[in-house]
Order: C-alpha cells, then structure tokens, then sequence
C-alpha cells in the first residue's frame, strides 16, 4: 500500500507544480500586454511585434495547460492518495471496517477498489477525449 500512496503523492506533486508554475507564466504574460501596448509607438514598431509573440505565448501556454490537464490529475491523484491513507490509518488502528480477523482482506479489497475507480475514471475520460477529438 506504501508504494500506491508514494506513487499518487509523487504524481499529485507534479501535476501541482507543473500546473502553478505555467499558470503563473500564463499569468505574468497575459498582465504585461497591456503594459507593453502602451510602449507601441511608430518609433518602435518592435514593441508591436513583442506584443504579438507574448500573446501567442499565452496561447501556447494555456492550451499546454488544457492538453495536459495538470490541475485535475494533480486533485485527482491527489485525492486518491488521501484516500489510501485514510485506509491505511484505519487498518492500523483497527477502526471500523477493519475490526475483525478478516481486516487485512478488507483492506486489500478497499484498495484495489480505490485504485481500480481511479483506472476507470482515467479510462473514461480517455475514451471521451479520444470520442471529442479522435485525430489527436
């Protein structure tokens, strides 16, 4: 079990990081065009053409965002690590449903239901983007 919530930890920690960090990029760009408009001048026609590239970079940050959905795997896998270490603390300290001489059974039976709702909702979810967008 140790090694499923390390590994939902891991990724929930990734998918943050990456998910803040080309958020604030995103950020940052978008709020210094309309600095950068007011620098627009017939003697500096460049600034126009800084303009446009942090706009298309505001663009292609925000559709890496959306392409790789950083933000919902990272509340999705970090949702699924808490909850393993939810049961994880209730088996060992013998918590209800994890009461009787069948408590190790149940918890295995817990976590392969957890890890398997997480699988199947990827599934899902994969398969209705594939539906959405089948050549990408």
């Amino acid at each position: 079990m140790d090694p499923q919530i390390e590994w939902y930890d891991q990724k929930s920690m990734r998918n943050q990081k990456n998910f803040k960090r080309l958020r604030t990029i995103e950020i940052g760009l978008a709020g210094s065009i309309p600095f950068l408009i007011g620098y627009v001048t017939d003697e500096r026609p460049a600034m126009g053409f800084i303009v446009g590239v942090t706009g298309v970079a505001v663009a292609f940050v925000s559709g890496i965002l959306a392409l790789y959905q950083y933000q919902e795997h990272w509340i999705q896998y970090r949702t699924t690590c808490e909850t393993l270490r939810h049961q994880k603390i209730r088996f060992q300290t013998k918590a209800p449903p994890y009461t009787g001489s069948d408590a190790f059974h149940i918890l295995v039976e817990n976590v392969e239901a957890i890890i398997s709702k997480e699988n199947t909702s990827w599934s899902k979810k994969s398969q209705t983007q594939q539906k959405e967008n089948p050549h990408g």
